[in-house]
């Protein structure tokens, strides 16, 4: 079958074809700790190359997973079948209040561009600079300024793509289909979606609010409704002043219930590092500190000073308004991750599958009440930091066990304790394989019905990275490349 597939393509496709036992190696990971080795990898050279493929998959009945730059950290753009690299796919085209870009576009290309005219475009993942715009788009990416800017949902105005059948389908502008997904607005029970700011979890028909929003279907589904070839992306002019405070806590608690009145100033970004970050920054912080909250304001800077001093139950030890060193110190936060992968042994590493819940700001304190009850009862250690004024902490759990089934155990418990506090189980990273099967304890059997609907609708034959999102198996400890 492989081989007949692979003549078909090579008949077809005007870009790469890969089967090499080396390539295949190359794509069947990414940035988590799971492993799929593909069949065949193709790299696109243009659109009718990308309904080619879905076409020959559709009569083969194979798969086709999109690829940005394998920057996911829960195996979203891994699959048994065909993977589509879509670096070709790098259009950059500057409106006065847009962007549009193709979905192989590295965002550090479109920082670089977009800092010339002094603009930006919001959402800002700590990876940024190598991520692709198509995989954020995939899992609705977010980062520290999403507390002011929002997401990648919220940053979106048309998305072109193709669907499972090999149809092109620009949203919101094809009506007839833009009609038919908000017809599934009113059929689901918003009340069972998380309260939270932000969310890359099941598919966000939340967000869709007249046919205009059409297009948000789909962000944050992991190239299960279609493969995007490019977005119309919304653009900001650059602030014209910032000023960071860096602020030290001797507690935990402390610092996530300060958060609550600090949001009132309605900063751009309130980021949360734990010891472990701040133990690689360069200054000295006293032994007793536990914790630091990065608070970013980029207006009314002078008032909101005023109005942190007097409501900071921690110490301000850093006030920074110069660029560099602003940005110097973003460098650390933006290293977290990296700094917690330097602090635990390689055999201690538990992967990443708790690693990206979110809660309301009024259950931050609740939400590292949980953590601590997981690592008395499984006797796990934890490194934590994230995006404390969404309310979207990452995990990363340190233990010597080597039971595999601790992984699934772990996080059972975990995401029922955070949806019981209504929450997200994932908030800007995705499902992928660590989550999707949570899906539907997420929304309810009514709404999980609603997505199986959407997904028939996209993608009829199954064929778009199956098992993603939509999923009847258990894949959260199944292909696990090294634990």
């Amino acid at each position: 079958m492989k081989k007949s597939i692979l003549k078909t393509l090579q008949s077809i496709i005007q870009g790469e074809i890969f089967t090499g036992k080396e390539f295949l190696e190359f794509y069947s990971v990414d940035a988590s700790s799971y492993q799929i080795i593909p069949k065949i990898v193709v790299i696109p050279k243009n659109e009718k190359d990308v309904i080619n493929v879905i076409k020959i998959a559709r009569k083969f009945k194979i798969s086709v997973t999109v690829r940005g730059a394998g920057t996911g950290l829960v195996g979203s753009a891994l699959n048994k079948g065909i993977i589509l690299d879509m670096k070709n796919f790098d259009s950059l085209i500057l409106g006065k209040n847009y962007v549009t870009v193709g979905s192989g576009t590295i965002k550090g290309k479109l920082d670089k561009k977009l800092e010339v005219h002094r603009k930006f475009f919001p959402p800002n993942p700590s990876i940024g600079s190598f991520c692709a715009i198509g995989g954020m788009l995939g899992n609705n990416s977010s980062g520290s300024r999403s507390l002011k800017y929002g997401s990648v949902i919220d940053n979106v105005i048309e998305i072109t793509f193709i669907d499972g059948d090999g149809n092109k389908i620009i949203l919101p502008k094809n009506k007839k289909i833009a009609n038919k997904i908000f017809k599934f607005t009113k059929e689901m029970e918003l009340e069972k979606f998380p309260n939270v700011t932000k969310n890359s979890s099941g598919y966000r028909i939340d967000k869709v609010k007249s046919i205009n929003d059409a297009h948000k279907i789909l962000i944050g589904s992991e190239g299960t409704l279609g493969i995007i070839l490019s977005a119309k992306l919304k653009i900001e002019d650059k602030p014209k002043k910032r000023i960071l405070f860096i602020i030290e806590y001797e507690s935990i608690t402390d610092a996530s219930k300060n958060c609550i009145e600090i949001n009132k100033i309605k900063p751009s970004a309130i980021e949360f590092v734990d010891r472990a970050t701040l133990n690689h920054i360069e200054f000295k912080f006293d032994k007793k500190i536990k914790c630091l909250l990065f608070v970013e304001c980029d207006e009314n800077i002078s008032l909101n000073e005023k109005k942190l001093k007097s409501i900071s139950t921690g110490k301000i030890v850093q006030k920074l308004k110069k660029e560099s060193d602003i940005f110097r110190w973003w460098k650390y936060r933006d290293s977290s991750l990296h700094y917690s992968l330097k602090s635990i042994k390689k055999e201690n590493r538990i992967p990443h599958v708790i690693e990206d819940a979110a809660v309301s700001l009024e259950n931050l304190p609740k939400l590292f009440r949980v953590i601590n009850k997981l690592n008395k009862k499984y006797k796990t250690k934890s490194i934590v930091y994230g995006h404390a004024g969404n309310g979207n902490i990452h995990v990363r759990l340190i233990s010597n066990r080597t039971e595999i089934t601790i992984i699934k155990e772990i996080a059972t418990q975990y995401f029922e304790e955070i949806i019981n506090l209504n929450g997200t189980i994932t908030a800007e990273h995705g499902d992928g394989l660590a989550r999707s099967e949570f899906i539907k304890t997420q929304y309810g059997n009514n709404n999980y019905k609603i997505f199986k609907e959407i997904k028939r609708l996209f993608d009829p034959k199954n064929v778009l990275n199956p098992g993603k999102v939509i999923t009847k198996k258990s894949t959260i400890i199944e292909n696990l490349e090294v634990f």
